[in-house]
């Protein structure tokens, strides 16, 4: 983590498309994995933990969002792999674009009209 930066907790409904991407983005992972690649991508701003993630992939996965299945890590370890199904492909596609538009209308506030960025 770089010095001087303080990290951020999930904002609430966002993780489930932080691992969606991810898994599209990378294909199957395990949860280490999707961890790391999510404080990643995020610039180390947020700080992915165990108690917040495993639920999650736990949700997605009774959803029918994601699959999970049992292989080795890099490090030799049993662990388990998860993967995008064609649910959440499209869950995915949905989701994106509506936090596209969350963020814009959010920006709208952040930026007055006729301020320019």
């Amino acid at each position: 983590m770089a010095t001087g930066i303080e990290r951020t907790d999930v904002p609430q409904g966002t993780l489930a498309l932080m691992v969606l991407q991810t898994l599209r983005a990378l294909g199957p992972q395990h949860g280490y994995g999707i961890a790391r690649r999510i404080e990643q991508v995020s610039g180390d701003l947020i700080a992915m933990n165990q108690g917040t993630l495993y639920p999650a992939l736990v949700r997605l996965e009774q959803d029918g969002l994601i699959k999970a299945k049992w292989g080795v890590s890099e490090n030799n370890r049993k662990a388990k792999f998860y993967a995008l199904t064609k649910r959440g492909e499209k869950r995915l596609v949905t989701e994106t674009a509506r936090w596209s538009r969350v963020a814009g209308v959010i920006e709208r506030f952040i930026r007055p009209e006729g301020e320019q960025p």
